[in-house]
């Protein structure tokens, strides 16, 4: 990690001292704090650094790892806060009111813009300079790391707006990036083209970087070939055109042969649930590719290279400056249910349930939600000194009770924060071990045969089993604790191997920003979310009720599966953008 950490402080002190650089006549002078770009380019390996520092360097109104828009946007996670008009992210909970104006949809793609700028000019350098400045074998990794790093901001691009350009190094170079349009390439071509990158990279990349911690690997692009195989092979995104039957098993197959790759890698499930998400374990055996952060301690820093994504996200009251905004809902909380170790599938959001500390009672819950959501009455990150209560909620008659665990550190290893701003130094998982081997047992189930739906089987119980043991830190809540392996009954036909894998995808990956772009890759983004806006504006804690804003929500199937393009950038150049169909 030191490594990388330094490489960015040079890119600084570089700039900084281009910005001296003068000419000999007086009146030419080069404004201060301006990068000389043509000194720059010379420099291959700061600017591929400056490219890694794209990957966090976002703030509240564009979290990189869309928590507002794959979490809020779903059946998981209510926004939070002061109340519905606290930041702009309310119409992404309700989709109804949901219009290209919000600046939060603005900065988020100007945002992964400028690291696609980065990266062209990365790749500029390399090809001109890489060779004499790097060598001809580093220059060849570095092109795979940026191509890498362009692919990801693009597949997030995708995954939000669909209908984007395509600026590449050639555009850079022609200097026609407001001559693009946005609706030259299909969904599907747009994905093979970033499919080519990924391959470019896998080709390019070693299993294990040796210069530098936080660079991605021929794994991690894997990964990610892998995530973009599986997100074509259920169709184009849109609900008329996506689902079990439209499913690509070319694409399928294709996200076996890469999850393949990972399998047999050195990565593998942390033995302990509740430890992926504790700082000190941030880049262990779990971790495939992860936007790197630090501590002020760690580097040296006035505020250390924090996770400001998350900035609003600690408890209230826990943290000085918690804004209690990502919280989960109760049909989360009612997903967790088990009965006879198992979920229940079919009856789980019947009755709003919750455990309370030291109360046992015939409810038991997959240990899982103890690490996922924190609860009045227990332990916050598992620390007693720091038990939660009903006061720890900013608005509890909007939003309720609970609160978001996983993006935050435990309150006794101290606190970071600017002002009225809390900072933590978690990282953020692009992929994770258990999540590529989710992916891998979705394509087994959907490609279909009795050996695939074996296999299926062990990949979640072997995930159910890590949950089961994973007691150490939730010692107070294992009365309440009950999770059974699936027996092979489960496991005999694809639909019902199909129920378990989605279940167990939404509980393992619980308030990581994937819920709503699983929905929607599955085609069933709208039956899901329209029954839940039902339920879930009659939810009572106590006797506390709350949600009831969601009797103005709806999810409309053929438009609201991907987000506007951005007012802003649909009038930059007009006319030069299309809109996505519906805004």
């Amino acid at each position: 990690m030191k490594a990388i950490y330094q490489s960015i402080f040079a890119v600084g002190v570089l700039c900084g001292s281009m910005a001296l650089t003068s000419c000999d006549d007086f009146i030419e002078v080069e404004p201060q704090g301006v990068a000389n770009e043509e000194l720059a380019m010379t420099n291959p390996e700061a600017l591929t650094i400056a490219a890694y520092a794209m990957l966090g360097d976002c703030w509240y109104d564009s979290p990189m790892n869309l928590w507002p828009y794959g979490d809020v946007a779903s059946d998981d996670a209510m926004k939070g806060g002061s109340g519905t008009t606290d930041t702009g992210y309310h119409p992404m909970e309700v989709w109804s009111n949901l219009t290209s104006t919000p600046g939060e949809l603005d900065a988020l793609w100007y945002n992964f813009y400028k690291g696609i700028s980065r990266c062209n000019r990365a790749l500029v350098s390399l090809a001109e300079h890489g060779e004499e400045a790097l060598g001809a074998d580093v220059t060849r990794q570095r092109i795979g790391e940026v191509k890498f790093l362009r692919a990801h901001f693009y597949f997030k691009l995708i995954t939000m707006f669909r209908q984007i350009p395509w600026i590449d190094e050639e555009v850079y170079k022609a200097v026609s990036h407001e001559q693009t349009r946005n609706d030259v390439y299909t969904y599907e071509e747009l994905f093979l083209k970033i499919i080519d990158e990924f391959k470019a990279a896998y080709d390019a990349l070693p299993v294990k970087p040796t210069d530098g911690g936080g660079r991605t690997n021929k794994i991690a692009a894997a990964a990610y070939l892998a995530k973009c195989y599986l997100t074509l092979a259920w169709g184009d995104g849109y609900e008329a055109t996506t689902g079990v039957n439209f499913i690509n098993k070319e694409y399928m197959n294709k996200v076996l042969e890469y999850t393949e790759v990972v399998k047999n890698s050195d990565y593998d499930y942390l033995e302990d649930f509740g430890d992926i998400f504790l700082p000190e374990n941030k880049n262990s055996k779990e971790s495939i590719f992860a936007v790197q952060t630090s501590d002020y301690e760690d580097d040296n820093t006035t505020y250390g290279r924090a996770n400001w994504s998350n900035t609003l996200n600690g408890c209230w009251g826990i943290w000085s400056c918690g804004w209690d905004f990502h919280k989960p809902t109760q049909n989360l909380v009612n997903a967790f249910k088990t009965k006879d170790g198992l979920p229940m599938f079919d009856d789980f959001n019947d009755e709003a349930a919750y455990p309370v500390n030291g109360q046992a009672t015939a409810q038991k819950w997959d240990p899982r939600l103890f690490h996922t959501v924190g609860m009045p009455t227990f332990p916050y990150k598992y620390e007693e000194a720091y038990t939660m209560t009903k006061a720890n909620s900013r608005t509890p008659n909007t939003y309720g009770y609970y609160t978001s665990l996983k993006e935050v550190p435990q309150r006794s290893k101290g606190e970071t924060y600017n002002g009225s701003w809390q900072a933590f130094a978690m990282n953020d998982y692009v992929f994770r071990y258990t999540d590529v081997m989710l992916m891998r047992a979705e394509a087994l189930i959907e490609v279909g045969g009795a050996s695939n739906l074996s296999e299926a089987q062990q990949i979640i119980n072997a995930i159910r089993q890590r949950a089961k043991n994973s007691m150490t830190h939730i010692s107070y809540a294992a009365d309440q604790c009950d999770i059974a392996l699936y027996p092979d009954t489960y496991f005999q036909n694809q639909a019902a191997a199909r129920q378990c894998l989605r279940w167990e995808r939404r509980l393992e990956m619980a308030m990581e920003s994937s819920r709503f772009f699983d929905l929607r890759r599955w085609g069933i983004a709208s039956q899901t979310l329209n029954a839940f806006f039902e339920s879930e504006q009659n939810d009572v804690y106590d006797d506390q009720t709350y949600a009831q804003y969601y009797q103005d929500a709806h999810f409309t199937a053929g438009k609201n599966e991907f987000y506007p393009v951005p007012y802003n950038q649909l009038y930059y150049v007009p006319g030069l953008y299309v809109q996505n169909k519906g805004y």
